[in-house]
């Protein structure tokens, strides 16, 4: 037994053995590694550390990823708060119920085109059709419905189908024959206007009528109160299963999880914020039906992004595409469906202007439009340089521009000086991003 213990201990001190007999060493242990040094210390998950320290450990974790550029959605929130007390103290309206409920309804439509957006700058592409791409829908939808007389339901679905074709063409010129996406999409900003023109025809607008389904998108109010403190109580509810069942599970399998303390927490938040939300709602007219569906489609394509394949597919593309291609991702596919998903995107975007407006022009998608729709995507936090970013930037930068606009409406500022707020707001969020990805490069993070 003594000798057995011996030619154990010689084995793992590296020395003894002499090279011979492979039968007497011992199976290869973290000591065959190399020698330890004196003062090393075991390697530590730091969620762990931070979880185990309590506020404080989260404190010093939020001042680390400050100071090492990983800034998520902190400066938009920040800027959202400032920019609501700035117009509340200079006008009592800008927070009172009418203000906020029609706010809701005017950042839907852009929204919709702004989370296209969002999925092409994952890429690291640019997608500059989606403004002629909304207006082509809703002139579809028009003639179709109220100039033919076809149902509405297959005219919905055919405006639909318009822009998710439109977008794929782009796609395909840009993944399978090489032509750069700003070149292609620049060449649909300018090809699909021309075709809005003329499906229009000379009449230039076609009304749409106002107890159609569309014009419901954006005039219909669950006046109820259940209905707004109902959605909020299952907005709540989902949002504290979907991260318990994920703590669960990461948990099973010896990954760091989220405490039950910690969810709790971050549910009371997310609970006073919904719950304020749909108390200041029932004020007026009660829950608007486009809010429920601008974050009905958010919820849904934050979980394709984050929870599928697919998502992480588009994210990794965006990080590099030759280390995609290597792990066997179809880059070509993946590519023509990301812009297919942006053309659909500015397709609901148009059917939801159309509706708000009450009718399809051939102003659609023109104007200010499209630089909306990207700088809200830009200024809610999705990196213009490709592979991070989230769907819900888009309703975070569109809350930005929306309350911009709507403060300075209140106080009678004219528009040339709401458009260069606007492009100070979004010139200030590619800094920082810019600067955020530097830092991060900087820290071994980037």
């Amino acid at each position: 037994m003594s000798t057995r213990l011996d030619k154990t201990n010689d084995a793992h001190g590296g020395e003894g053995t002499g090279g011979g007999g492979g039968s007497n060493k011992a199976p290869a242990g973290p000591a065959d590694a190399g020698p330890v040094a004196k003062d090393a210390v075991t390697v530590v998950d730091p969620r762990l550390l931070v979880r185990q320290e309590g506020f404080k450990g989260y404190l010093n974790e939020f001042v680390r990823k400050m100071r090492s550029g990983d800034l998520g959605a902190v400066p938009v929130i920040v800027g959202i708060a400032v920019i609501w007390a700035v117009f509340q103290w200079k006008d009592s309206a800008f927070l009172s119920p009418k203000n906020l409920s029609d706010l809701s309804i005017l950042i839907g439509g852009t929204g919709m085109i702004s989370v296209g957006i969002v999925f092409v700058l994952l890429l690291g592409e640019i997608d500059l059709s989606v403004g002629s791409v909304s207006g082509l829908a809703a002139a579809t939808l028009a003639v179709l419905n109220v100039r033919e007389g076809v149902p509405e339901g297959v005219a919905v679905i055919a405006a639909l189908a318009v822009g998710a074709a439109l977008g794929a063409v782009h796609g395909f010129f840009f993944a399978r024959i090489g032509v750069p996406a700003f070149v292609v999409t620049l060449a649909g900003l300018l090809a699909w206007n021309g075709l809005m023109l003329q499906v229009l025809g000379t009449t230039g607008t076609l009304g749409i009528d106002d107890d159609s389904f569309v014009r419901m998108l954006t005039d219909h109010y669950f006046s109820q109160l259940i209905a707004a403190y109902g959605a909020a109580t299952v907005a709540v509810a989902g949002f504290f299963l979907a991260q318990f069942l994920d703590s669960r599970r990461r948990k099973a399998v010896g990954i760091p999880s989220r405490p039950l303390s910690e969810i709790l927490v971050r549910t009371a938040v997310l609970a006073v914020i919904v719950y304020a939300v749909a108390w200041r709602l029932n004020e007026y007219m009660g829950l608007p039906l486009a809010l429920v569906i601008f974050v009905a489609v958010l919820v849904t394509l934050d979980f394709v992004v984050r929870r599928t394949p697919y998502g992480r597919k588009v994210i990794a593309l965006g990080g590099s595409v030759e280390a995609a291609r290597r792990a066997g991702i179809n880059v070509v596919a993946v590519r023509i469906s990301v812009f297919a998903i942006s053309g659909l995107m500015a397709a609901f975007g148009g059917l939801m202007i159309a509706s708000r407006i009450g009718s399809a022009s051939q102003q659609a998608g023109t104007g200010n439009l499209l630089m909306e729709a990207i700088a809200a995507a830009v200024i809610g936090g999705t990196s213009l340089f490709g592979g991070r970013g989230s769907v819900w930037s888009a309703m975070l930068g569109m809350l930005v521009i929306g309350s911009i606009s709507s403060g300075m409406n209140l106080l009678g500022v004219a528009n040339s000086v709401q458009y260069m707020i606007t492009g100070a707001v979004l010139l200030a969020a590619v800094v920082i991003d810019s600067v955020s990805r530097r830092t991060q490069r900087s820290a071994g993070r980037g």
